[in-house]
C-alpha cells in the first residue's frame, strides 16, 4: 500500500450520484448510451458540461461525455466554479488523489505548479491549496471521466472565485501556456440559469449558449452583467474558452440543452443546463 497517498475523500458520493461502484458505472454508462455518438467537427480541445446531481444534469452532460469516447488524454484540465465562501480568487486542491467509487485520480503537481507559477507572473498571485473540500461543481465531473476517456488520466483541478474578464482571462493564457505541447483536454464546469420559470430559463440560456457558440469568452462573462444569461460558472468557462482558443479551437459546437424540469416536470423554479464541444477543424 502506498502510503504516500494524501486521497480527498468525496463529499457527495452516494448523494450527488451513487455511491456503489457498480450502481455509479452503470448509470453514466446509460447517460452516454443515451446520449448517442454525436457528430464532431474537429479535433475536441475542451468540453461545456454542467455540474447538478447527475439525475438532473447528468442527461445533458451525456452529450459532451459521449464525445469523448474512445479519447486518451493524458491529462485533463477541470475549471469550476467554487460555491462555498473561501475568499481567495483560485483554488486548487492539496491532496494527492481525488477520489471516486470508480477509483482515485491522481492529481498532476507538477502541471498545477506550472499553472500556478504562470498565474504569480500573469496577475501577482496564484493558486491556494485548500484540503477537504465541500466544492462539487469539479468532482461530479469525475465518474463520467472515468468511463467516457479510453485510458487513466492525471488531473489538474481548479476552482474559481474570482470571475471577472481579467482573471479569466489571465487564467486562460495561464492553462494554455501550461497545457502546451501536452495530450490534454480541457473542462468547463459549469450550469446555466438558476431558479426561474421555465420560459424565462430558456430565454436566459439561448442568449449564453449562443455566445458561447461564437466563441465569445467576454460575452460569457458580460451576459449576467446585461442581465440576458447566467452562468454560475461563468468565470471557469470563460477561461476555458480563452485558453482552447490560444490551443488552437477554432469552433464551438453546442450539443444539447435541457433543464431541471425536464427531469422532475417542475417547471417554475429550473436550473438550465448545456454540454458543448470546442473544436480545433
Amino acid at each position: 500500500m502506498d502510503t504516500h497517498l494524501d486521497i480527498r475523500p468525496s463529499p457527495i458520493a452516494g448523494q450527488w450520484y451513487p455511491g456503489d461502484a457498480r450502481r455509479l458505472g452503470d448509470s453514466v454508462d446509460r447517460f452516454l448510451k443515451d446520449a448517442g455518438q454525436p457528430a464532431i467537427q474537429g479535433e475536441i480541445i475542451a468540453i461545456m458540461v454542467p455540474h447538478a446531481g447527475h439525475l438532473y444534469s447528468g442527461p445533458v452532460a451525456g452529450y459532451a461525455f459521449a464525445a469523448l469516447q474512445g479519447l486518451s488524454p493524458e491529462l485533463v484540465a477541470i475549471a469550476s466554479p467554487m460555491h462555498h465562501p473561501y475568499f481567495q480568487a483560485l483554488l486548487t486542491s492539496a491532496h494527492t488523489h481525488y477520489a471516486t467509487p470508480l477509483g482515485n485520480i491522481p492529481i498532476d503537481q507538477a502541471a498545477v505548479k506550472t499553472l500556478d507559477a504562470h498565474l504569480m507572473q500573469a496577475l501577482g498571485f496564484g493558486l491556494t491549496y485548500i484540503k477537504n473540500d465541500p466544492e462539487h461543481s469539479l468532482e461530479i465531473e469525475l465518474p463520467f471521466l472515468q468511463r467516457s476517456l479510453k485510458t487513466s488520466f492525471t488531473l489538474l483541478p481548479l476552482m474559481v472565485r474570482e470571475q471577472n474578464a481579467r482573471v479569466a482571462h489571465q487564467l486562460g493564457t495561464a492553462l494554455a501556456k501550461t497545457l502546451a505541447g501536452k495530450h490534454a483536454l480541457l473542462v468547463a464546469s459549469t450550469d446555466l440559469s438558476h431558479y426561474e420559470d421555465q420560459a424565462t430559463a430558456n430565454a436566459l440560456d439561448a442568449v449564453m449558449l449562443r455566445r458561447v457558440e461564437a466563441f465569445d469568452p467576454v460575452g460569457v462573462i458580460q451576459a449576467e452583467e446585461e442581465g440576458v444569461g447566467f452562468a454560475c460558472g461563468r468565470g471557469a468557462l470563460a477561461a476555458v474558452m480563452w485558453a482552447a482558443k490560444e490551443l488552437g479551437a477554432n469552433h464551438v459546437q453546442v450539443l444539447h440543452h435541457a433543464t431541471s424540469g425536464d427531469v422532475t416536470g417542475d417547471y417554475d423554479r429550473v436550473v438550465g443546463y448545456g454540454a458543448a464541444v470546442m473544436t480545433k477543424k
